[in-house]
């Protein structure tokens, strides 16, 4: 029996990355898991067939996470195909980094749309499910960033920043129903996205981390695992820096 047995879980933007490493651990522990990403191409089938491997119910829609009309509909299919949601990971996100000064309206728009209001989109579709079922597990992907900002990234950091608060505040809001809210704030993660950056700037990073590295995928699916499961039932409206100690 894993730590997820008999659950569903649905994952925003998890073809890759951080995304497909929560998939897989939560697929592990025994949930069912649907996911979403902007196409289901080559990646996301090959993740699909990954999660389906721990014999385990998997399928993965194409869907645009900052469209409402879109994600209603995911979220009907995923209720009909699976019969519940239980978990509900807010993972889907972009960057379109500039200085404030230079940013144009729509790097602005495009980010809060796909990282901020994406969730909106997927809370707004699945806490009348959580609700009919008396319980619910809702995890925002935050950012170290949306706790401390950081310059070149206004939009991401406001987004991320916007994740935080508005899980605290559909914790408030649905504690009641037995539904809890939390959010993860990654630090410098080991990825594609930060492997492609040149070897000095990865160094400077991890000077000022404490444990002089970086983070793992696994790591952020770890801390997931902890909010999705029973082993965190009286942690709710909480954020949890995943950073190596980067930002106290």
């Amino acid at each position: 029996m894993g730590l997820l047995t008999g659950k569903t879980a649905l994952v925003t933007g998890a073809a890759r990355g951080i995304g497909k490493a929560i998939a897989l651990k939560f697929a592990a522990e025994g949930a069912n898991v649907a996911f979403t990403d902007l196409v289901i191409d080559e990646n996301g089938q090959a993740t699909e067939q990954e999660i389906a491997a721990f014999g385990v119910k998997a399928k993965g829609y194409a869907s645009n996470a900052a469209d409402f009309a879109q994600t209603e509909e995911v979220v009907a299919k995923v209720k009909e195909e699976f019969g519940s949601i239980d978990i509900l990971v807010n993972n889907a996100g972009i960057t379109k980094d500039g200085l404030m000064l230079r940013m144009t309206e729509a790097q602005w728009d495009a980010v809060i749309a796909v990282n901020l209001k994406s969730a909106f989109n997927f809370i707004h579709a699945c806490v009348p499910i959580m609700m009919r079922q008396r319980g619910g597990s809702i995890i925002n992907m935050a950012s170290v960033v949306g706790v401390h900002g950081n310059a070149g990234q206004a939009n991401y950091a406001a987004s991320k920043a916007g994740l935080i608060a508005l899980a605290k505040s559909v914790a408030q809001e649905m504690g009641p129903k037995g539904i809890r809210a939390n959010a993860i704030a990654p630090g410098f993660i080991e990825t594609a996205m930060t492997a492609a950056l040149p070897d000095a700037v990865r160094e400077e990073w991890k000077k000022k981390i404490p444990l002089r590295r970086g983070g793992q995928t696994e790591d952020i699916a770890n801390t997931a695992l902890y909010f999705a499961s029973d082993l965190s039932s009286y942690v709710s409206g909480q954020v949890i820096q995943v950073d190596g100690g980067m930002n106290m």
